[in-house]
């Protein structure tokens, strides 16, 4: 019997077509959803203005966003973290400052003397030689504009109460009197300036 294969004779029909590459694309309803996604977000960050208006930031301070201390009970300002975050480099944690380079605040004629000095130090700073328990001091001092006037007044009360000083508490008020009694722009040229300034009939 033979088993030649007839060349004549065409190949022998799969049961499937053999497999072949094609395109699936991705379903209409699939690409829809994908394409109104965007355009939402595209729509949400152009109404909602996300760069925001600089009137509407957090305009608290470092102390206020760190709460009172314990000892505060809640009750304003605490002025010995204010004191720690904004005058501690140069004066010290004792006041005492730093020999020929910051002068002392225990001690100082300038802090326990009339509240009205402190106050204009405080708002708008003060640069040049300025004489603090007998030492010349020479350097400069910038105001705290960051601060508002119920942190400065606790701040003031902190130094004017702190260590070896002994002097009265000053209130919030006092701060928006003097900013307005002395509208300067400039800080104090020294002690002298100041010294002129704090003879003054307030």
């Amino acid at each position: 019997m033979s088993h030649d294969v007839d060349p004549h004779r065409p190949p022998q029909e799969r049961e499937n077509a053999e497999p072949d590459e094609v395109r699936r694309p991705m379903p209409l309803t699939v690409a829809a959803v994908a394409v109104v996604m965007v355009l939402f977000g595209v729509g949400y960050i152009l109404l909602s203005d996300p760069f925001g208006t600089p009137g509407l930031g957090d305009r608290r301070s470092v102390a206020e966003l760190s709460g009172p201390s314990p000892s505060s009970g809640g009750a304003g300002p605490d002025g010995k973290q204010l004191y720690t975050a904004n005058c501690v480099a140069c004066h010290q944690a004792t006041g005492k400052g730093l020999p020929g380079v910051f002068p002392p605040l225990d001690g100082s004629e300038w802090v326990t003397g009339d509240a009205r000095t402190v106050v204009n130090i405080l708002l708008h700073g003060i640069t040049g030689e300025m004489e603090v328990a007998g030492t010349v001091y020479k350097g400069a001092m910038p105001p705290f504009n960051q601060l508002g006037d119920a942190e400065l007044a606790a701040l003031a009360t902190h130094i004017r109460g702190s260590w070896s000083n002994k002097a009265e508490p000053v209130k919030p008020e006092l701060f928006e009197q003097e900013r307005k009694a002395n509208p300067r722009t400039t800080p104090f040229a020294g002690g002298q300036e100041l010294k002129a300034f704090a003879t003054k009939t307030p």
